[in-house]
């Protein structure tokens, strides 16, 4: 019986051996008994289970006409590497990364062409408005955020997006708990069932966005999800006048990671919503196998604000076609002393005052 001695309790996840008194399998922790038997099998169906497979195609490698590079050029950021691509017509700018100034270094050469551009849907002055309300309402937001030469450096920025589509085979093993009580004149009696619980199907996925810049962070971009991309156009360059493009630098293999994590975390939320009965629910096994995986490559506009703050660098990002803004505000500590100067009252007030200001920063 020593090849037992590696299981785990499915109730409290502590190591479980086997009671030759009660020939089952008992946990010393929490007392749960388990049928031998039961374990094995359920260890057997587990140790069955196929490994993910993940095959993606490569985009077409089209490269830019030689009229669509002569009206172009690239920015070069010396402070954070970044490569800014705008129109002839862009003049000295700054990085809207981090603020620095950049420099020309001269026409696009070596980069992937774009096959599909969301154009913005909202101009400049919508944006910094957009913004500016955002900020405002926010009570305890500092007043220096709120000054209007911080809201007018906001910047149109065309974001590079590789997408994925794909159609999966996902199955998954989940272990479903359901607890019954009862008690008589003496005792109260408490019994947890374990059930093994199969789901498998057939998804499609189509347009699973993976920002292709490493100075634009993915929990950001993903925030101001989602994009329509019913709205996409054929790249044209006539739609990066007027505002900048960041150069990919975090290619579609690179990306191909972060696609397959969304990917499985899909599939098993969709999967996992179609069970239910259960008091408690904990995924043992999710696997996803993606078939006709195709990736291409697009531009999606944002409007960013990157500004300092008592030394630290707060990022705006707002959805240039929906408006959706994200961003972390910080708190006045003037704005705060002033608020508690005046209360007198207990420690109960002032942990109910605490607990709803939390909502308002």
């Amino acid at each position: 019986m020593a090849e037992l001695l590696n299981y785990k309790c499915p109730h409290c996840d502590a190591p479980i051996q086997f009671d030759s008194t009660a020939q089952r399998m008992k946990c010393p922790y929490c007392d749960s008994e388990f049928d031998v038997e039961a374990l094995r099998s359920k260890d057997e169906v587990l140790n069955t289970q196929p490994a993910d497979e993940f095959n993606w195609e490569k985009p077409n490698e089209d490269g830019w006409t030689e009229d669509e590079v002569n009206g172009m050029s690239v920015f070069v950021c010396k402070a954070c590497g970044g490569e800014i691509v705008g129109d002839s017509n862009t003049a000295a700018t700054s990085c809207p990364y981090c603020g620095n100034p950049v420099v020309m270094s001269g026409r696009l050469s070596g980069t992937l062409k774009p096959d599909f551009v969301i154009p913005f849907q909202l101009n400049k002055d919508q944006a910094k408005q957009a913004l500016k309300d955002y900020i405002g309402a926010k009570k305890f937001a500092p007043n220096t955020l709120k000054s209007e030469n911080k809201i007018k450096e906001i910047k149109g920025l065309y974001v590079p997006f590789w997408l994925f589509d794909s159609d999966i085979n996902a199955s998954m093993i989940f272990e479903g708990t359901k607890v019954r009580t009862w008690s008589d004149s003496k005792y109260r009696y408490t019994e947890t069932s374990f059930y093994n619980i199969f789901r498998e199907g057939e998804m499609s996925f189509s347009n699973i966005p993976v920002d292709g810049s490493s100075k634009m962070p993915d929990d950001l971009m993903e925030s101001i999800e989602p994009y329509d991309f019913s709205k996409a156009v054929d790249f044209q360059t006539a739609y990066l006048a007027g505002f900048l493009a960041d150069k990919y630098d975090v290619t579609m293999e690179n990306s191909v990671g972060r696609a397959n994590d969304r990917v499985k975390t899909s599939a098993e939320e969709t999967l996992r919503s179609t069970v239910d009965g259960f008091t408690a629910l904990k995924t043992l096994s999710n696997t996803v196998r993606v078939k006709k995986g195709t990736a291409k490559y697009a531009m999606y506009p944002v409007w960013l604000l990157n500004t300092n703050y008592q030394g630290q660098m707060l990022t705006f990002a707002m959805n240039g076609q929906t408006g959706k803004i994200v961003g972390n505000i910080p708190v006045s500590k003037a704005k705060l002393a002033g608020l508690f100067a005046g209360l007198t009252a207990g420690v109960g007030v002032v942990v109910y005052l605490v607990g709803g200001l939390l909502g308002m920063f």
